[in-house]
């Protein structure tokens, strides 16, 4: 008989669930102050510079929006996968590596607790 565990008690699935509602508070925060600052039109009072300091400032403004929109877009992802994990709480299969079936360590869960892979499958896979 294999003493290996299957899948984790569900005292410790209420404390992945704590800290994943945690990370999903913070991130839902991130994301919105994200989304606020590519919907602010500010021309940071560049009005009465010459031409050729407003395309500068134009081009570099395009560029800022542009990361700032893939930041959003990242959160927005890193949400997502957050939530799939709680749904993995609900079912039970929390913390099992998808590749392995073997369950993730829980140190790397902590750090990042939506890890569908073990780090062995994870190394494998490079």
């Amino acid at each position: 008989m294999s003493t290996e565990k299957t899948r984790y008690s569900d005292a410790e699935l209420q404390e992945f669930k704590a800290l994943i509602h945690k990370k999903i508070d913070e991130a839902e925060k991130d994301y919105a102050l994200l989304r606020n600052s590519l919907s602010l039109s500010d021309d940071h009072g560049t009005d009465d510079t010459g031409r050729t300091f407003n395309m500068m400032e134009d081009g570099s403004e395009t560029l800022s929006r542009e990361e700032v929109a893939q930041l959003c877009s990242r959160q927005e992802t890193f949400i997502k996968n957050l939530q799939q994990a709680l749904v993995r709480i609900e079912n039970k299969t929390y913390g099992v590596c998808r590749e392995t079936g073997k369950l993730i360590q829980k140190e790397r869960l902590l750090l990042v607790p939506h890890a569908t892979l073990s780090i062995e499958a994870k190394n494998a896979k490079k």
